[in-house]
């Protein structure tokens, strides 16, 4: 039972890495897309892809960072994650924009460090 609990948690923290790496592409391309381009606008700025986005990149993040903190008792990676979804949380109450993004890559950039630190921690 042990193992699997490991095993789960660690693909949870995999996942919440690859997840918090596409949203930053996300961010990134709809800047330069839109920016550059004036392509994508439309469907690449859409609230909704990041309300729901960041509402799955902190729920995962949660559990897994959670679940090890819990597993290994270290402190490090809730704190740094803690900082990641605040500054996520403050991009969903800005309007869509440079700061948005600017606070979106922040944010993800720190959960997915934590993220690691929690896979690191694990072993």
């Amino acid at each position: 039972m042990r193992a699997a609990l490991h095993l789960i948690r660690s693909r949870m923290d995999r996942f919440g890495i690859a997840l918090s790496g596409l949203c930053l592409l996300h961010c990134v391309a709809g800047l330069v897309l839109v920016a550059a381009l004036g392509l994508g606008g439309e469907w690449l700025l859409a609230p909704e892809i990041h309300r729901y986005g960041l509402a799955l990149a902190i729920a995962v993040g949660v559990i897994a960072i959670g679940l090890g903190a819990l597993r290994h008792g270290r402190r490090i990676p809730l704190l740094i994650a803690a900082c990641g979804f605040a500054l996520m949380a403050g991009a969903l109450g800005v309007g869509h924009g440079f700061g948005e993004a600017i606070l979106t890559i922040g944010g993800v950039a720190l959960v997915a460090f934590a993220h690691f630190l929690n896979l690191r921690h694990a072993c």
